[in-house]
């Protein structure tokens, strides 16, 4: 769908979350216009949510910056000709430390 399209800036991801992320990425796009970067965050969220369980978040737009903490092989920034797509699954508190967690830093 994006393929030739998609950009991943960075990831840790296994090739087929990737994939489903890219994927999402297009339909979400061919439903949404490409202002509508809310929409498009919210649809991929959901779709990650229930695909993969709870705890996703989506940041989707053409300036921003972030520093998230998230559980290790759930984060994907990516960009599709201006729009940029960050998807990971979130990690917070103390019952993250017995998991693999890991800090990203992106700035566009």
């Amino acid at each position: 769908m994006l393929q030739g399209k998609a950009l991943i800036n960075d990831t840790d991801m296994l090739d087929a979350t990737q994939q489903d992320a890219l994927n999402l990425a297009a339909k979400a796009l061919e439903i949404f216009d490409v202002a509508e970067s809310r929409d498009i965050a919210r649809f991929i969220k959901k779709e990650f949510d229930k695909t993969y369980g709870p705890g996703w978040q989506c940041i989707v737009g053409t300036d921003f910056g972030s520093f998230v903490t998230h559980c290790y092989g759930s984060f994907i920034h990516f960009h599709v000709g201006n729009l940029a797509v960050l998807l990971f699954r979130g990690s917070a508190g103390p019952e993250a430390e017995a998991e693999a967690v890991a800090d990203h830093v992106e700035a566009l």
